[in-house]
């Protein structure tokens, strides 16, 4: 299944949030976290994830360390600070509020059966 771009967009930040608030990472970790939890159904790639996870820094959202990993290769690790945890939390509530929405249209197109009125002004 093909993720629209838009959607990808909108949801980068509170995935890449989110996965950081589980503890610290670093971009191939996120990479491969985010295919993990979507069950291959969104691949990002390197161009996507650095200039987020460096907007993210310029916000203050995440901020970033060397590191070495187990074979001795240094590679840059991100952690969530505070103001991304409340940037998180703000944007759980606002994707709560937008599923919400959209359950409730999609559950009702299930339920009509015939097709809806032109609703006024429309027609």
């Amino acid at each position: 299944m093909h993720i629209d771009k838009d959607l990808v967009a909108a949801s980068a930040t509170p995935l890449v949030l989110g996965i950081l608030a589980d503890g610290e990472s670093y971009g191939y970790a996120i990479v491969k976290r985010v295919n993990e939890i979507s069950d291959g159904r969104m691949q990002w790639t390197d161009g996507m994830l650095y200039p987020l996870l460096h907007r993210l820094e310029r916000l203050g959202h995440v901020e970033a360390s060397w590191g070495v990993s187990d074979v001795g290769r240094r590679r840059k690790h991100y952690a969530i600070t505070p103001a991304g945890r409340e940037a998180l939390a703000e944007r759980q509530a606002q994707w709560s509020v937008v599923a919400d929405a959209l359950q409730k249209v999609w559950s009702d197109a299930r339920d009509t059966q015939a097709p809806r009125t032109v609703a006024e002004g429309w027609a």
